[in-house]
């Protein structure tokens, strides 16, 4: 979101904040909104077109405050380079005047997890109602338990892999896939250094995905405030527990010692590596039905019919 778009033209660069592309785009079109009879806005950008909103509802379905331009502007900044921060500072004020604005012109405000709804609340004084996800999880099934643990979280340093990753090369008794990418992709692979016992698949697809969900013992996912986190779910949907962190919106979905172990927030490798020793054959499969039972209360069909409560 505060990443700069550039384009040469003449042989000039021309450099722009993408957070000013967007307030442009979004406040000029599309020209269907004014005439539209409900608009469900979602994203950080879209709410911006409320304003060409004749009449009709208007819905805000918020899944991240933007951090960009409120708390989290000057981790923002310190990306983008320092003959421009002063332009980006410019453009997010600008942005978040228009984007609070928008918000006061909605009708409803809905945010995808009581984490959201608190963080959306202190940044812009705006309560809201809580909608989850919708969460596939009928392509999810339990396919056994082959014996490895499994990380599908992208390999981004907020996603704290690199703990994961830590914990397994302390026990090599243990087997851990990690089946995704990202920019720490390349890092992570020389950090586990040849470790037989962890393998790295890239990115898959949906069905090998479906796959290794439900061959898995157990998923890993301990992100740093994660907004809500639906990978979680969709393991849970495969009948699988889930070692989550205590941060975030995670304990909304997982069950501590029901539907996986929630370990502290911020975690260490030790911490990782003890809630993965607690997890063996028998306490997963004890935990299976549980876990199937939790996922379906995000699936699709209670998605939808929540929205249409706020619709019709």
């Amino acid at each position: 979101m505060g990443d700069l778009h550039c384009e040469v033209t003449g042989g000039l660069a021309l450099c722009l904040p993408r957070v000013a592309r967007a307030l442009y785009a979004f406040s000029t079109g599309p020209s269907f909104v004014a005439r539209a009879q409900c608009v469900i806005y979602s994203g950080v950008y879209a709410p911006l077109a409320v304003a060409r909103q004749r009449g009709g509802k208007k819905i805000y379905y918020c899944h991240t405050p933007p951090g960009f331009a409120f708390d989290r502007i000057d981790d923002y900044l310190n990306r983008v380079p320092a003959w421009l921060r002063g332009s980006y500072q410019a453009a997010a004020s600008l942005y978040r005047q228009k984007y609070l604005e928008a918000l006061h012109r909605m009708d409803k405000v809905v945010v995808n997890s009581e984490h959201v709804r608190a963080r959306l609340l202190a940044l812009t004084g705006i309560d809201s109602q809580v909608i989850y996800p919708p969460i596939a999880t009928d392509f999810f099934k339990h396919r056994g338990d082959a014996g490895y643990f499994l990380s599908t979280a992208r390999l981004e340093p907020a996603k704290r892999v690199d703990r994961i990753v830590q914990a397994f090369l302390a026990m090599p008794e243990q087997t851990l896939v990690i089946a995704s990418g990202g920019s720490q992709y390349d890092a992570l692979k020389a950090l586990a250094r040849g470790a037989p016992n962890i393998q790295f698949t890239g990115w898959v697809r949906d069905a090998d995905m479906h796959d290794l969900v439900g061959r898995a013992r157990a998923v890993i996912y301990v992100p740093a405030d994660e907004d809500f986190g639906m990978s979680a779910v969709e393991a849970m949907a495969a009948g699988k527990p889930v070692i989550g962190v205590a941060e975030g919106g995670l304990p909304e979905s997982v069950l501590h010692a029901q539907t996986g172990l929630l370990v502290a927030a911020d975690p260490t490798p030790r911490d990782i590596a003890a809630a993965v020793k607690a997890i063996s054959p028998q306490v997963a499969q004890r935990m299976q039905s549980c876990c199937e039972m939790r996922a379906a209360e995000f699936s699709t069909d209670r998605f939808l019919s929540s929205f249409r409560t706020l619709v019709y």
